[in-house]
């Protein structure tokens, strides 16, 4: 049979033998002693063989004391030294696998390093008009985004995280891999994103996702790095090598923003999240991002073949 712990709030059963109850205890002063007739007639004093007897008893009674405090002594220190030994193990054990708690701080301190990089485009095109995200790379007023969130775009505005807008114009693609450099005039104290080592990325790493999801700008999301290397096949054109997959909150108007480590590097560019084709809507937790060294390798080409 299970029993419910009532005695802890945990919500867990575990198996109960009920302790079978002991049988009446016998009086030892009224019990029978087998093969002796009780008599309560008064029994003369033995003598000088009593006193002897006496005095062996009480001798083997203190040799007995003796013995069992000696046993008592040796299992105590046993015990403290077993008690010592399991405790300083337990201390070694918990120090060689407590992990550093994150901390809020923490995370603050790398969104305000990042944060005022990131920029929202608003795109027109022939077909209406669209919301991304970029980041700014350089002081020349470069921002990377998406190839789709600019593919077609008749005009850009970007709007900077003081609330201003500045017009863009497209510097220059690399649609294999869904990225694209567009570019704004400098302006005094521009931010610039620093780009991290995405191959240094281990599953279970913390990150966030700074974006405009649908049109929200500045917005943060907090998840993890739930894989690397993937193969993420955008379209029939593109397949995107080494993606990071990430459960990273990733909406419309995310495209093109910046996925962070908690050292304010930008470690990926959202670019995506999978189809729950049961119902035909974006998937919960599971996004993608296109990993910073690639995006670095990239840029580095677009630019230089602009010239």
């Amino acid at each position: 049979m299970l029993y419910k712990d009532t005695d802890t709030e945990h919500p867990y059963y575990y198996p109960y033998a009920p302790v079978p109850a002991l049988e009446t205890p016998v009086d030892q002063a009224s019990a029978p002693v087998p093969g002796v007739a009780l008599d309560d007639t008064p029994q003369p004093p033995q003598g000088p063989r009593k006193q002897r007897q006496s005095g062996w008893r009480a001798g083997a009674i203190i040799a007995l004391a003796l013995v069992m405090l000696l046993v008592f002594g040796v299992g105590l220190f046993s015990g403290v030294v077993l008690l010592n030994k399991h405790t300083s193990a337990s201390t070694t054990t918990a120090s060689t696998t407590t992990a550093t708690p994150i901390s809020q701080t923490q995370q603050e301190a790398a969104i305000a390093k990042v944060e005022p990089a990131v920029v929202e485009l608003q795109v027109t095109t022939n077909q209406g008009e669209a919301i991304g995200s970029g980041v700014i790379i350089d002081t020349n007023g470069d921002i990377v985004t998406n190839n789709h969130v600019v593919n077609g775009a008749q005009s850009m505005q970007v709007l900077l995280s003081d609330g201003t807008t500045e017009t863009a114009q497209l510097v220059g693609t690399n649609a294999a891999n869904d990225l694209a450099v567009v570019r704004i005039a400098p302006f005094a104290h521009m931010t610039v994103a620093t780009f991290g080592d995405s191959s240094k990325l281990a599953v279970g790493q913390t990150v966030l996702a700074i974006g405009n999801p649908l049109g929200i700008n500045e917005t943060v999301t907090h998840g993890i790095v739930s894989a690397l290397n993937r193969t993420l096949p955008e379209s029939k054109a593109v397949t995107i090598p080494n993606a990071i997959q990430t459960d990273a909150s990733i909406n419309p108007g995310n495209s093109g923003g910046a996925l962070i480590n908690l050292q304010g590097q930008v470690i990926g560019i959202p670019t995506l999240t999978s189809v729950d084709p049961e119902f035909n809507t974006p998937a919960n937790g599971v996004g993608f991002a296109i990993p910073s060294n690639l995006v670095k390798t990239d840029v580095a080409q677009i630019l230089q073949q602009a010239g």
